[in-house]
């Protein structure tokens, strides 16, 4: 397109948004600010609806297995998406398609001599299976490419007659200049200065679009509806058998569904940022063109790049990592607090190092809900109710923090501050203020401790860390609804062996089998059931944890264990073979320990040619006398082995049997008279 326009379109706020935004006494009314794509700035996020939000997200294409950058779109908008509900209040309406007509997945199935569908359907079953596991709330619609084929075709039969496509040999092209040169409608609002780009453009038609000479009236222009060849799944059309192309399969699906609710329409529509062009950007357009209106969608948002330890995740790069193989490392938990570390919208680099940082953090909110929940524990119905000046700082501390974390919220869903203000300023508080009352020797004020935890575990809830039915702290309980006996018994029947062992090690005085006893509780019996207990002086603390943590901690001091033990032996060992090693040097007369030495290399031959009386040489392999230095060095070594051998005939005299007389047998001991 030669007449593109260079800067992006104007946008139209939804109302009360007037011609100079919204007026500053309606702000409070509508605190949150998001990044709009389609303005590339934060503007105030006001619904088409009262508190109803119609939003539409980019399904997967299911050709293969979910990877970590599906991850970084679906779970990240999924915590976008609490926030709304349950932070914000909005009724959000979410619907998501699963495209399963597309060349990838008709290729695959190719490749695999497979039904298309039946891979799709795999695929499909995969990704949701993925999505339970990362604790991604479902969408209320979810919709498929091929249910929507009739709808499809209507809804280009409506495009045509408005005169914004066209058919050619089977096919159906949108026009971009047609629509581009009506008032009112604007062609690459998300990124204009993508337009013309021929591989963007290319890889949006797909692998299996071929066009002739002369289908399309200009290289912009898209397929709408693919006129299918031999061996390629096709639906019946007006213009021959074919099928959908990739950016009209959403227009549909969205606008379809959102007629339900209104005029087509959306509040939001969001993906990943590399569909922005030409996918999104056609997607607008479609739907533009088949409402003949201005502005089909109010606020579009977009998550940043993901890479894999700072690179594009690729399989060549040996860097592709999916959905299952992430849960294999880590918990679901954890990876949600690391995208939580990250602005959706930002890039992010996912690795051991983002990893190590989530993990800390995780700790950080492990350790405070024990500390918490310990003094709740030891509350009393005599306790101190009265708030002194610790308890006053702590509440302003709290409610500084609530402020915070609101602001943060507000500004474009800006996570890692909120995390920030929750692990730094309020923990790090709460901690300070109970580890204060245990050093002066006093309780902590139970209902201030408890207040401060509760908020936290509720920003937690929004953020989907912890599940609607936790009262406080992270889920340590098992899924689903199990009778009391079911979740005690394990701990009696612990308890139980732990008595009995106690009982017999104390009718037998056995004091040194009671601490053994109780260190076994502690480190074999009770982490598999969930529960750490820590020795603190004479005091011991019980914590709930999750039992693989505490499996994994258990096996790396096993490992470290055996790791120390096997050092330990191989130092005895090297030091074993020194020791022989010397004890047989030592039992060499030095007059002969010169005479066994040999050159260097293939052709060994005696080192020395010639040795003075007491064996140190004086000459070299190739006869030449050897230089006083030399010389020097080697007595050096000569008198150094003199003294071991005599130490070695002095032991041996010293182990030899005694005679009749009292003194050792004379042919007990070496001859020593080669120890000059």
């Amino acid at each position: 397109m030669t007449d593109a326009p260079a800067v992006m379109p104007e946008w139209h706020g939804p109302p009360p948004f007037g011609v100079e935004g919204l007026a500053p006494e309606l702000l409070q009314f509508f605190p949150l600010r998001v990044t709009n794509s389609l303005t590339r700035t934060k503007i105030p996020f006001i619904p088409k609806e009262g508190q109803r939000v119609l939003w539409y997200m980019c399904g997967p294409t299911v050709y293969d297995g979910s990877h970590m950058g599906h991850a970084r779109t679906y779970l990240h908008f999924d915590i976008l998406r609490r926030i709304m509900a349950d932070y914000f209040n909005y009724n959000v309406v979410l619907v998501m398609n699963i495209t399963d007509i597309d060349d990838k997945i008709i290729l695959r199935a190719n490749q695999r001599n497979l039904n298309f569908r039946d891979l799709a359907s795999h695929f499909e079953a995969d990704y949701m299976e993925d999505m339970k596991a990362l604790g991604v709330r479902p969408p209320e619609h979810i919709t498929r490419v091929s249910e929507f084929v009739p709808e499809v075709v209507a809804y280009i039969e409506q495009v045509i007659a408005n005169g914004y496509a066209y058919e050619s040999n089977g096919s159906v092209y949108f026009d971009v200049q047609a629509f581009h040169k009506h008032k009112g409608h604007h062609y690459g609002k998300l990124l204009p200065e993508g337009l013309g780009n021929a591989e963007l453009m290319a890889e949006g038609e797909g692998a299996l679009t071929s066009c002739g000479a002369g289908d399309k009236k200009s290289q912009s222009d898209f397929a709408l509806w693919k006129k299918s060849k031999e061996g390629e799944p096709q639906w019946e059309s007006p213009w021959g058998g074919g099928r959908p192309g990739w950016h009209i399969e959403c227009s549909v699906m969205a606008s379809k569904t959102f007629e339900l609710y209104g005029d087509g329409c959306m509040d939001i529509h969001s993906g990943g940022v590399d569909l922005r062009f030409p996918h999104h950007d056609n997607e607008i357009a479609q739907a533009e063109a088949h409402y003949n209106c201005a502005q089909w969608v109010n606020y579009f948002l977009h998550t940043g790049h993901l890479h894999i330890k700072g690179f594009k995740m690729s399989k060549s790069l040996k860097n592709f990592i999916t959905i299952k193989q992430a849960l294999q490392t880590h918990t679901a938990r954890q990876i949600r607090m690391c995208f939580l570390l990250h602005k959706y919208n930002d890039p992010m680099d996912y690795g051991d190092n983002t990893m190590a940082g989530a993990l800390a953090i995780e700790r950080t909110f492990v350790e405070f809900f024990h500390a918490v929940k310990s003094v709740v524990r030891a509350a009393t119905a005599v306790d101190e109710l009265r708030l002194g000046e610790g308890e006053i700082a702590l509440y302003r501390k709290l409610e500084e923090c609530k402020s915070g974390v609101r602001a943060a919220l507000c500004d474009d869903f800006d996570t890692p501050t909120a995390i920030k203000l929750l692990a730094s300023d309020l923990v790090r508080t709460v901690n300070k203020y109970i580890q204060e009352k245990t050093d002066a020797g006093l309780k902590s004020h139970y209902i201030v401790v408890r207040t401060a935890g509760e908020y936290v575990t509720r920003i937690f809830k929004v953020f989907g860390l912890v599940t609607s039915g936790v009262d406080m702290g992270f889920d340590v309980e098992q899924e689903g609804g199990i009778s009391r006996e079911e979740a005690m018994g394990p701990v009696l029947d612990a308890l139980s062996t732990f008595r009995t062992q106690v009982r017999t090690c104390a009718r037998a005085g056995d004091s040194a089998g009671v601490i053994s006893a109780c260190d076994q509780v502690r480190d074999d019996a009770l982490p598999p059931l969930g529960v750490r207990l820590e020795d603190k002086g004479d005091q011991v603390v019980w914590k709930l944890e999750d039992p693989a943590v505490l499996a994994a901690e258990k096996a790396k001091k096993e490992a470290d264990a055996q790791q120390r033990q096997l050092e330990k032996e191989e130092k005895k060992r090297q030091a074993a073979i020194k020791a022989a090693e010397k004890a047989a040097k030592d039992k060499i007369p030095p007059c002969e320990m010169f005479r066994s030495h040999v050159t260097d290399g293939p052709d060994a031959k005696p080192k020395y040619t010639a040795f003075d009386a007491d064996g140190v040489p004086t000459h070299g392999a190739d006869g030449a006398e050897l230089t006083k230095n030399a010389i020097k060095g080697l007595r050096k070594e000569w008198t150094k082995q003199k003294t071991a051998y005599e130490k070695y005939l002095a032991s041996q005299q010293q182990a030899a049997p005694m005679n009749g007389n009292g003194a050792h047998d004379a042919g007990a001991a070496p001859v020593a008279d080669a120890a000059k």
